[in-house]
């Protein structure tokens, strides 16, 4: 095949679709960051001292990364999986003695003139490697052989950031557990997990030994009803004593915790503490009513009421901009981009390029969610922003790598088993 006829393919094959969605975010995000720290003695959108013109740069770069993916075998990365998880991982390390202090957090390496999180580049190669092994063949994640290397590979990279102090960026990999389940994860992981974090909501809720006393009285309903189960009234009875034990690990961790972030627990339970933060990016978003207050209009956002309004509360500069409608119309935005990756997920004839896809779809999905919780205060502030749209170039570097290889392997899809 001649070198045009295969670059003709090549963007035949490409979806252009989810291009196009990735453009739309990029460039509505770079507006509203420069709404969100907009000067009158400073308006050039694109001056590099402003946030507006250093993520324009990250766009552009950005732009040229994806094009670069575009045009590189996807089979390099499923070959080289491993071992770009590796090099991550030894940087991941690295950082933690070399580092760069940013903001009280030594997560941060410099390159040149700018600063990168290995943290963000972790997803993609965690992404790659939870793909790579479960696109092995005859690995089954219902096998626990299988079901534990897995967790391992998604847990390790997660492990070290925790060892960083940067547990929301940490928490992030535990999204990875939703592509899980649609390669076969079985279902009671996701009732213990949920019985789990509700168990750990109420014992921060609860005095811990009438919380436990309360776990008794569920358990001895239960032995009541199965009492002539000898077998089963003891499961039960073992599960009440692990309950038991774990409220007081909730209790022993929470004190051990950072004060911002027992902050920031507290908040969402409504135990009182610091919700400055919240409280103002309510403020906002409640204030643009049903169409907003008009870009660069926006009052909450130009007396700087909002901490952090151009990375992890943007979306509250949205909402006092462009009201409900505007939210929603970016909410629209992104569940079409998610539904789209979905879609082609499930077109791949390679079970690799479908558990990335997968892969790509929980990380960006749990960004979107939890930082949107965060900006309503829904979900407790744990510093991750959305896709995108806020102010960062390691993050969007990571996330137009993540998208643009998946992009990649789908106009390769029909190459598959060639």
């Amino acid at each position: 095949m001649s070198k045009y006829k295969k670059e003709e393919q090549l963007s035949a094959n490409i979806d252009w679709i989810m291009v196009l969605l990735y453009l739309i975010l990029i460039i509505f995000g770079w507006t509203t960051i420069y709404s969100a720290v907009y000067q009158e003695e400073n308006q050039n959108i694109f001056s590099s001292l402003s946030r507006s013109g250093k993520q324009f740069q990250w766009m552009i770069a950005s732009c040229i990364m994806g094009f670069i993916l575009l045009i590189v075998d996807s089979k390099f990365f499923s070959t080289f999986a491993y071992v770009i998880y590796t090099v991550m991982c030894v940087a991941l390390v690295g950082v933690i003695f070399f580092g760069v202090e940013i903001k009280g957090q030594q997560n941060w390496i410099r390159i040149g003139g700018f600063q990168m999180q290995p943290s963000e580049l972790a997803k993609v190669a965690a992404c790659l490697a939870v793909a790579k092994y479960l696109g092995t063949l005859n690995v089954d994640i219902r096998k626990w052989k299988d079901k534990w290397r897995t967790f391992a590979l998604a847990g390790l990279p997660m492990l070290i950031i925790i060892v960083q102090g940067d547990a929301g960026s940490a928490i992030v990999f535990v999204a990875l557990v939703l592509a899980f389940f649609r390669e076969g994860l079985e279902p009671y992981f996701l009732i213990v997990g949920t019985t789990v974090a509700v168990i750990s909501v109420l014992a921060l809720l609860i005095p811990n030994y009438i919380f436990i006393g309360i776990l008794f009285g569920v358990a001895l309903l239960f032995v009541y009803l199965f009492w002539r189960n000898k077998s089963t009234v003891k499961i039960i009875l073992g599960l009440w004593v692990i309950a038991s034990a774990y409220v007081f690990t909730v209790d022993y961790t929470f004190s051990k915790l950072k004060s911002h972030q027992k902050d920031r627990i507290n908040v969402l339970l409504g135990k009182g503490g610091n919700d400055w933060n919240i409280r103002q990016s309510i403020i906002a978003i409640g204030s643009g009513g049903p169409i907003g207050k008009g870009y660069l209009q926006g009052t909450q956002t130009k007396l700087k009421f909002v901490p952090e309004q151009s990375t992890d509360f943007i979306f509250s500069s949205i909402g006092e901009e462009f009201g409900f409608v505007g939210c929603t119309l970016l909410i629209g935005v992104f569940l079409a981009l998610f539904y789209r990756i979905l879609f082609l997920a499930e077109r791949q004839r390679s079970k690799f390029s479908r558990v990335y896809g997968y892969c790509v779809a929980s990380i960006l999905f749990f960004h979107f969610l939890i930082n949107i919780g965060m900006a309503i205060g829904v979900a407790p502030v744990i510093g991750i922003p959305l896709p995108f749209i806020s102010y960062g170039g390691s993050s969007l570097f990571s996330f137009t790598i993540l998208l643009f290889l998946f992009i990649r392997m789908d106009s390769q899809r029909m190459e598959a088993f060639r």
